[in-house]
């Protein structure tokens, strides 16, 4: 992998990061395939509608359905989908925080019970770096202890020294993997823990940036913590990331903490927001969110947004949707999906063209400005 950084505009930063399988223009927003499927959407979708480079699909669920030796043996994620571009997989430590009651972190894991079968299964550092090889993502994220918050002091101590003794030995293991010939067209990132405190956010970061890792996530954020204490975890967790690698903050979020957090330094983001509130009728605009569900759009005539470019807003009214929505056509989570990804996609690429022209805090200030 190959990252370089092209342009800043006071802190947010466009970039360029190459991997075997696509290049792609930071900063970015990864649509999220949860079990290597954006859900609504198939790869035509991904790749020739909206044009993404990258998503992101999840080591836990692929690992229990289909199985990741059954993906390997058909060829790996890409051959598997038949999408052509980067794939990111997450190691599934988020899995093991939203499924708390039926999983149990310890030194060595994490101990958890199958959603599907309730079976028992054991992920540590080496096996889920062994489950993306066999997965063959562009981009394999290594196994963390993630905490919702409020958390104890002592719960977060916890996590920050499990966290960075499981990237010690993912490191070395991936390192050493890679030594014999394998994975060697994949890169690994560390994920930087530490609730909102920042002696544990600066400890955590600056233990893991001294390994040899190809990129950096924030984790452990938008997991209960109040908007701002977002922004102020992220703005001080940045400076002890290196400029010449990516920065990803994982799981986050809304138009808004895009903005925002690209303003901070941040290249790489994924979220569910999007395709889920797409199911749900909700719909990102430039001047806000709307929901199609309402009546009064029954006999509007006007597309979704009417400065939008997507498939959708071209085609179709806001009524057609509303009754699709109404009727419970199936064909509506494709439309409307396709419509909420395509404003994140699109929204990362005005922002990369503000930076690029030295003018990203107007472009911030205007996009605030539509949504009053």
């Amino acid at each position: 992998m190959n990252f370089k950084l092209e342009a800043q505009s006071a802190k947010a930063r466009a970039g360029t990061i190459t991997t075997k399988h696509s290049t792609i223009k930071t900063p970015v927003f990864m649509p999220v395939g949860t079990s290597a499927s954006v859900k609504g959407l198939d790869m035509y979708d991904m790749e020739e509608i909206l044009d993404a480079q990258i998503i992101l699909a999840n080591t836990y669920h692929t690992y229990l359905r289909p199985g990741d030796e059954n993906i390997a043996k058909m060829g790996k994620l890409h051959k598997y989908t038949t999408y052509s571009r980067s794939f990111l997989t997450d190691s599934g430590g988020f899995q093991a925080f939203s499924l708390s009651d039926i999983s149990k972190p310890s030194e060595k894991g994490i101990e958890f019970k199958s959603h599907i079968d309730g079976s028992m299964h054991f992920f540590t550092p080496k096996k889920v770096i062994d489950i993306q090889t066999n997965l063959g993502s562009d981009i394999m994220m290594v196994l963390d202890d993630l905490v919702a918050l409020p958390a104890t002091q002592e719960r977060i101590k916890t996590s920050i020294e499990r966290t960075t003794a499981w990237a010690k030995e993912s490191i070395e293991y991936f390192r050493s993997q890679q030594d014999k010939g394998i994975c060697v067209d994949q890169n690994i990132f560390a994920i930087i823990q530490g609730g909102t405190d920042k002696a544990f956010r600066t400890k955590s970061a600056t233990e893991l940036c001294a390994l040899d890792y190809d990129g950096f996530a924030i984790g452990g954020l938008s997991v209960g913590e109040a908007n701002q204490d977002m922004y102020d975890t992220v703005e001080h967790t940045i400076q002890y990331m290196p400029e010449d690698k990516p920065r990803y903050l994982m799981g986050v979020g809304t138009p808004e903490d895009l903005i925002e957090n690209i303003d901070r330094g941040v290249d790489m983001f994924d979220c569910v927001m999007p395709t889920r509130n797409a199911r749900n009728g909700t719909l990102f605009t430039s001047f806000g969110r709307i929901n199609i569900r309402g009546a009064k759009f029954k006999a509007d005539e006007a597309p979704i947004d009417p400065e939008c470019e997507c498939f959708t807003c071209k085609r179709y009214t806001r009524s057609y949707l509303n009754h699709l929505y109404r009727s419970k056509e199936l064909t509506f989570f494709r439309l409307a999906t396709l419509h909420n990804l395509h404003y994140y996609l699109n929204l990362m690429s005005e922002a990369r063209e503000a930076i690029l022209e030295d003018r990203y805090a107007q472009f911030k200030k205007d996009f605030y400005a539509k949504r009053s």
